[in-house]
């Protein structure tokens, strides 16, 4: 078991509320890998709890999706899987398209200053290797879009998909030759916003989401 990931002690939320997002990050940025198997003790003492809150978190991400429950052998990760990548990406580029169209109406300057400044970060976090920093910036970048629509009912279903296109995002930014793409990729969407091309930047868009799901589609391919 990956020992890097913490508990993320949070004064405001009950116990079993803390550990679940703490696990639930945990298998989002890859600490908990794919088929890796979730022992109850095992977790409880890392994280210094007793093993109710872990068996109740346990439970939801397996609702969620994150966890599957094996008979005989108990809960793992789930596997990233082919279907469930293109089912998420087909959403979000959906989503993603339908968010630039109503950007491109209504652009302001200071979003394009945000945006710019958020693909800086990019470069920065590439340039220093970290692959949670990395996987963030992109994030931040994507969501500086999303709350540009001020479309409170969008931007919710896309914060919602954000968490499970995060293991996505994360496989296909361990993808090295795919960074320099990316940030270029970036400086063309803030462009064609800045002059409310829409048609541009929806083609951008759709290009941009349809390189992460050849990628990862890929490197799924080659881990069989």
């Amino acid at each position: 078991m990956n020992e890097d990931f913490q508990i993320n002690m949070n004064e405001y939320l009950p116990l079993r509320d803390v550990v679940f997002n703490t696990l639930r990050q945990a298998i989002l940025k890859g600490e908990l890998k794919p088929g890796e198997r979730l022992m109850e003790i095992q977790l409880a003492n890392r994280l210094g709890v007793s093993r109710t809150p872990i068996r109740e978190a346990i439970r939801k991400l397996e609702l969620e999706g994150l966890v599957l429950m094996i008979p005989r052998k108990g809960a793992e990760v789930a596997q990233i899987t082919i279907k469930n990548l293109q089912d998420v990406l087909q959403v979000r580029a959906a989503l993603e398209q339908l968010a630039v169209q109503i950007v491109c109406q209504n652009m302001k300057e200071e979003r394009i200053v945000a945006l710019k400044k958020a693909n800086k970060e990019f470069e920065k976090a590439i340039k220093q290797g970290s692959l949670t920093a990395i996987t963030d910036a992109d994030v931040e970048f994507h969501e500086i879009i999303y709350q540009a629509t001020n479309n409170t009912r969008l931007i919710n279903i896309l914060n919602n998909l954000r968490e499970q296109m995060y293991r996505y995002r994360v496989e296909y930014l361990k993808d090295r030759n795919s960074h320099v793409k990316l940030v270029e990729e970036h400086e063309v969407i803030i462009a064609q916003l800045a002059n409310r091309d829409e048609a541009g930047a929806v083609k951008t868009i759709l290009t941009h989401i349809e390189n992460q799901t050849r990628t990862v589609m890929k490197h799924l391919a080659e881990k069989k």
